[in-house]
């Protein structure tokens, strides 16, 4: 149904400011039903103390609005982009969270030093290019989801194995098999920068987190051989 497709949104959309990930209206949750081709996503421009269910905008997958009486998200082209590039996806979800925000102003990945970032992502966060002038001066928000489309090409990177990218001079966009793990992905990348933004400064020479620990903690999460939590 529709309107539950609505309400998954909007509670996503709610949980961005209870999980100190938002600052005044930056930000969005869309959630995708792929069968109908069509998501849910917040409005543009509107207070998250203010938001409620109906408020959610349908737009289909050609970028149509079906259902909505106000505009939505100016993020839409992005978010339309990667549930057209990562068929995997069910739920996206943008954030300008502080600490991830600023690695991706820097144009920095988010370095792996410890298992709480493998527990999420199976190597460092990755960072876009910067867009060119063109890209920024045309259709700039679907630009932005094709420069996260191209990073992945590039680096043959999984969007299951990495579930969120920061944008250069931007921000971060996480995703998940639902629009509530993308919040909580999100809620993990900020944790993630805030920890590795503070472990570089205690050791500025330390190295990324060795492989078998790696391999180890995401894999006990993740894939066919996962064994944490309640099956």
């Amino acid at each position: 149904m529709l309107t539950d497709l609505k309400r998954e949104a909007y509670e996503a959309n709610r949980e961005l400011p209870q999980q100190g990930l938002i600052n005044l209206t930056f930000g969005n949750a869309s959630a995708l039903d792929r069968a109908r081709g069509i998501f849910a996503i917040k409005p543009s421009g509107i207070a998250y103390a203010d938001l409620r269910a109906a408020h959610m905008v349908l737009v289909d997958l050609e970028g149509r609005k079906v259902e909505g009486r106000f505009a939505p998200s100016s993020d839409t082209p992005t978010h339309r982009r990667l549930y057209h590039g990562f068929k995997s996806i069910g739920g996206i979800v943008h954030t300008h969270s502080t600490h991830a925000t600023s690695f991706a102003q820097a144009g920095r990945s988010i370095p792996i030093f410890g298992t709480t970032h493998a527990d999420y992502f199976n190597g460092d966060i990755p960072v876009t290019r910067k867009l060119t002038e063109f890209e920024i001066s045309g259709a700039y928000e679907w630009e932005t989801g094709n420069v996260i489309i191209e990073r992945f090409l590039a680096d043959d990177l999984n969007p299951v194995d990495f579930p969120g990218v920061l944008v250069h001079r931007h921000a971060p966009f996480t995703w998940g098999p639902s629009v509530a793990k993308a919040v909580e992905v999100a809620a993990a990348v900020e944790c993630i920068a805030q920890m590795a933004l503070l472990t570089s400064q205690l050791n500025p020479k330390l190295r990324t987190l060795e492989p078998e620990l790696l391999e180890k903690h995401f894999k006990r999460k993740h894939g066919p051989g996962a064994y944490y939590g309640q099956r």
